[in-house]
């Protein structure tokens, strides 16, 4: 993946960000079937285990060196628990306040969270100063979630 050039970045993530919406309503969907949003997320979460390690499997290089690890973050491997707590809110909350407004409110509280975490340098991002246009854009993305919520 490190050798893909940069001009198939944007539409490969806004693909990705494309698909992610179809995960709270299927996710709800599942929530329905299965009635217990525990037992629900575990079964969310067995099909991409099962694909990552099947990936793994195939492409098991590069590993990680003693050094790698001994020098990881304490906090790094908790990415998946973080997101594990979006694709349960998804799955309880997107009958209840729409599919726009649930990816809204994600989005707009993701967008909101990762301009401090650049401004910051916070997870050992590069800083992005809070410039007056990043500002607008957030405050744009409120107004949005706003509307797309209201009506």
């Amino acid at each position: 993946m490190q050798n893909i050039s940069p001009i198939w970045l944007y539409p490969l993530i806004i693909l990705a960000g494309a698909f992610q919406a179809w995960g709270p309503p299927m996710n709800g969907a599942l929530l329905k079937s299965v009635q217990n949003p525990w037992l629900a997320s575990v079964v969310s979460f067995l099909p991409v285990v099962a694909f990552l390690l099947c990936l793994f499997l195939c492409m098991p290089k590069p590993m990680p060196t003693t050094e790698s690890l001994a020098t990881m973050p304490w906090w790094a491997p908790l990415g998946g628990l973080i997101g594990a707590g979006a694709v349960v809110a998804g799955l309880m909350f997107v009958d209840r306040v729409g599919a726009g407004t649930l990816a809204g409110l994600t989005i707009t509280a993701n967008i909101l969270m990762s301009l401090v975490i650049d401004k910051y340098g916070w997870f050992n991002v590069e800083i992005h100063p809070l410039s007056i246009g990043r500002t607008i854009g957030a405050v744009l993305m409120v107004i949005g979630v706003y509307l797309i919520s209201k009506f």
